[in-house]
């Protein structure tokens, strides 16, 4: 397959091809009654309509609103030349499909003609009504469907909280194809024996559907087609609940089928169970158990004699001097506030009821076989697992840019870090990923040490902050190759949302775990495994293709993430996502204590309450959002490419300029081209090293003559209103999420050709030496940009053992606290330090924002290459550095010490070590 699509396509995704497709079905209806009849303009606009109305026929079919017969009533009138009567159609149609009200109104039809009275009267039921459509797959004639559709709706009652409408396909194909294009299925029913093709995977949709037309499932027999689609189902929208009709008796049906179906019906069985089933599962999906219970504590009456008078709001709407602090947030906010564990609530820190609920149906949801809320935010999360899973003396290979949390955990718990460096992206101030070769080779040195047995986790962030994204199945994998029981921790802070659309799913943790435990445990893979044993690959090359023994291979993985930054949750709410085989065994009763040390008794509830509803939200309405949120971030990328004055200052960075060609093997360069369209994204994001999350925009301002900093605070925030969070010198990252509106994609369009005009009015008025001024500023802004240090090395003092990767940050860090032992050199002056033999070794942690992670960590030597990127920042914001002092170090006479005590200390370890061993053979 080709990059790019030969014929460029104007829509990125199906739902974007169908909206644009029905407004501009309105723009030319509009046209169309303006128009004099039979005039070269009318003739056109006459047969463009029906082109868009022979899509639209095709479309509408996985779909219950507008539906095929809405279109059959267009084209009815269209042909009647009724054009007044079809533009009003049309208008209204469109209304109600962009406003999303047939979603919240069953009656969107026959509402306008409602009385104000009766609505009056319907008012109260449906606010709390809920649509969705259940997809039936049944190769029968449309009558039929009618008939169970009529069944369907006779048994509902006007006031039920979910209501739902059917959408009918024949195929499998079909099938995958409702799937993919309408996110408001939530059930579906599938008939045993189902015919393959559909003919509407080619033509003007076969671009759109690559992933479908891909697969090759022809010569599966029609019987086996039914449970086949449920298992594929299962795989990309994971949400949704699946019934299997079949006529076959109780045993005729496989246990791999029943896992993959809520329930099996039979043809015979009354049309009403399976419509109480239906909802059934739905109520249970919807369900949040202490988001619920706290609505209800909150509603009774009760009397504090306890902490916290701001509970029930009594300190505060009593009060005359902070009304105004209860007239902000309103009443509900301080109803629900109590340090109350009981009455229906539950305890944090050892729960029993609704909250222990709660997290059992996030990790579900999420694909974990464990999950825990955090109210400390994901930094906290971070340190609870470390000090869960590793000991003092642990070696933990860590990726040297994540967040400061890690670094901060690893010295709480004693770990030896081994850092590894990403790789650099030096023309815009950035770093990559850590390639695999790298951990291997690490790994594979360790090993060669006789250290790999103190190897404990690999510890990586998926996806980083600018938007690579690992190929986690693959690193796993050829990890897990040289280490069995290697333990991953992978940093999901900005990935909460991976989870709910395919493409990125299958580069998340617990999805990777799940699947790999299933692939190890197969008989094909115990093949694969022997044939690879056969071919004598050599297992301490870095570079060759590593598969693990599936005998030896544990599947220990955690992930972290930040539910609050790209999902629906308060502030600082944060998940942590466990699939250990071991958890039980080995990790239980230290998570349990770890996560006591770090939690507080206090926990917010408003935090917990949303942790649980946002859990609902992506159940119910994660694809749909997702989808949407890449849907804009691709519009956002086409329109500043396109746009030939936003291009004289501004570039999108794109794949090719963030990942090199010997980790993308699929070719894409771009996810968008102005000439060439729109990319193929499934192969690389399948099979690529490394990717780049569509959703992170980065957008390059080297041209504009402004940095980073100064960009994003007086121009976007100050002048603007527009909040981003992270810069480097000549970047900004803007980021689309599931909260993103094509409003504000707009308005961001709009204010980024505001400043281009107004950078082109002041470059225009600049004199001379101004100008001179101004590009010497572009210049080091494009060209002069400082270089991107690697991680140097621990001084010896601090080094586990010589020559051999992994450091003891925790006593360099606390030995730090005796101001004795350091000093302060100014950055300036180090250089004269280096080159008389001195090595300059760091005290603290130094943090320049940008790039926000550590360029020092306590016991590391100051290289000149890390010097030289100090000197050459630019930033405001250095955490461990104090310009008025500079950088804090440990003095000559400290390390002199250091180095004798580390000498006799290891001398003890190994004499201990050796009267152990002595023991033992004794024994």
């Amino acid at each position: 397959m080709s990059e790019l699509h030969n014929k460029p396509q104007p829509n990125f995704n199906v739902a974007q091809l169908r909206i644009n497709t029905w407004n501009d079905l309105k723009k030319k209806a509009e046209i169309l009654v303006k128009s004099q009849a039979e005039s070269e303009e009318f003739n056109l606009v006459f047969t463009d309509l029906k082109e868009d109305l022979a899509k639209l026929k095709v479309i509408e079919k996985f779909f219950s609103f507008p539906g095929t017969e809405e279109v059959a009533c267009l084209n009815a009138t269209l042909k009647n030349k009724d054009f007044k009567a079809f533009k009003n159609q049309t208008s209204n149609l469109v209304k109600t499909l962009v406003s999303g009200a047939h979603r919240t109104n069953d009656d969107h039809h026959e509402s306008a003609a409602l009385l104000e009275e009766e609505k009056n009267q319907k008012k109260q039921y449906r606010k709390k009504q809920k649509n969705f459509e259940v997809l039936f797959v049944d190769n029968v004639p449309s009558e039929e469907i009618d008939r169970i559709k009529k069944r369907l709706k006779a048994i509902r009652n006007e006031d039920d909280e979910f209501l739902y409408e059917v959408v009918h396909v024949k195929t499998f194909q079909g099938a995958l194809m409702a799937m993919h294009i309408n996110p408001n299925i939530q059930a579906c029913v599938i008939r045993y024996d189902l015919p393959y093709n559909s003919k509407h995977t080619t033509g003007f949709l076969m671009p759109y559907l690559s992933n479908i037309n891909e697969l090759n499932f022809q010569n599966v027999s029609t019987t086996e087609l039914g449970p086949l689609l449920g298992k594929i189902i299962k795989q990309v929208r994971p949400e949704v609940d699946l019934y299997l009709g079949t006529d076959n008796a109780p045993t005729e049906i496989k246990d791999s089928t029943l896992k993959n179906f809520n329930r099996i019906f039979y043809r015979k069985e009354d049309i009403q169970e399976l419509h109480l089933t239906i909802v059934r599962y739905i109520k249970e999906r919807f369900d949040t158990p202490f988001f619920s219970a706290l609505v209800k504590y909150s509603q009774r009456p009760t009397g504090v004699f306890h902490a916290m008078p701001i509970s029930r709001g009594n300190s505060v709407f009593k009060s005359r001097w902070i009304e105004d602090f209860g007239e902000f947030y309103g009443r509900n906010l301080f109803l629900a506030e109590t340090s109350a564990t009981t009455g229906g609530l539950d305890s944090l820190l050892q729960p029993t009821g609704p909250l222990k609920v709660a997290q059992k149906m996030a990790a579900k949801a999420f694909g974990a076989q464990h999950t825990f809320f955090a109210t400390n935010g994901t930094s906290t999360s971070n340190k609870i697992v470390v000090q869960a899973l590793v000991e003092p003396g642990d070696l933990v290979l860590i990726d040297r840019d994540c967040h400061k949390s890690h670094h901060y955990g690893l010295v709480l718990a004693g770990a030896l870090p081994v850092y590894l460096d990403s790789y650099p992206i030096p023309k815009y101030s950035m770093y990559g990923g850590v390639p695999l070769t790298t951990i291997k080779r690490k790994l594979l040195s360790l090993k060669k040490a006789g250290r790999l047995d103190r190897v404990k986790m690999l510890l990586l962030t998926n996806c980083t902050f600018d938007g690579l994204v690992y190929n986690v199945e693959r690193f796993m994998e050829e990890v897990l190759a040289i280490k069995p029981d290697m333990i991953f921790l992978w940093d999901e802070a900005w990935f909460a949302f991976a989870g709910f659309t395919y493409n990125y799913k299958q580069r998340t943790a617990m999805y990777v775990a799940n699947k790999l435990r299933l692939k190890y445990n197969s008989n094909s893979y115990r093949k694969e495994y022997q044939e690879y044993q056969n071919n004598k690959c050599n297992d301490d090359d870095a570079d060759s293709c590593l598969l693990p023994d599936p005998d030896l291979v544990k599947i220990r993985v955690y992930s972290t993430q930040s539910t609050h930054k790209t999902l629906s949750s308060m502030r600082q709410g944060s998940m942590i996502h466990i699939w250990d085989e071991d958890y039980h065994l080995k990790v239980e009763d230290s998570f349990h204590e770890s996560y006591m040390t770090h939690t507080s008794t206090s926990p917010n509830y408003q935090i917990l309450a949303s942790l649980d509803v946002g859990r609902r939200q992506v159940q119910f309405e994660g694809y749909e959002l997702v989808e949407k949120s890449i849907e804009l971030a691709m519009l956002l990328r086409a329109k500043i490419s396109d746009h030939p004055n936003l291009k004289k200052y501004f570039d999108v960075l794109t794949v090719e300029d963030f990942i090199p060609p010997r980790f993308r093997k699929s070719g894409i360069t771009q996810y968008y081209h102005p000439q060439k369209g729109w990319s193929h994204l499934e192969k690389a994001w399948a099979n690529d090293e490394f990717v780049l999350d569509p959703t992170k925009i980065n957008l390059f301002i080297g041209r504009t003559g402004v940095d980073g900093d100064t960009f994003k605070n007086e121009y976007l925030m100050n002048k603007y209103g527009i909040q981003i969070n992270k810069t480097s010198r000549n970047t900004v990252l803007f980021m689309t999420n599931i909260g993103t509106t094509r409003g504000s994609v707009t308005y961001l369009l709009r204010v980024l050709q505001e400043i281009a005009n107004d950078l082109d009015l002041r470059f225009k008025s600049m004199i001379k030496a101004e100008l001179d001024i101004t590009e010497k500023r572009i210049v080091s802004l494009t060209t002069n940009v400082p270089p991107l240090p690697n991680f140097s090395r621990f001084h010896n003092s601090f080094r586990a053992v010589q020559g051999v990767p992994g450091g003891d940050i925790r006593r360099a860090y606390f030995l730090a606290y005796k101001e004795h032992r350091c000093e302060f050199i100014k950055l300036q002056n180090c250089k004269e330090h280096i080159d008389k033999g001195r090595q300059i070794v760091s005290a603290s942690f130094v943090i320049p924002y940008p790039p926000g992670f550590p360029v020092l960590v306590p016991g590391q030597v100051l290289s000149e290459e890390i010097l030289a990127f100090l000197l050459a920042l630019d930033v405001k914001e250095i955490h461990g550095y104090r310009a008025d002092l500079g950088l804090r170090v440990f003095t000559e006479e400290a390390l002199h010490h250091f180095s004798k005590e580390a000498k006799f200390v290891k001398t003890q370890n190994i004499e201990l070590e050796k009267l152990q061993a002595s023991e033992l053979d004794d024994k």
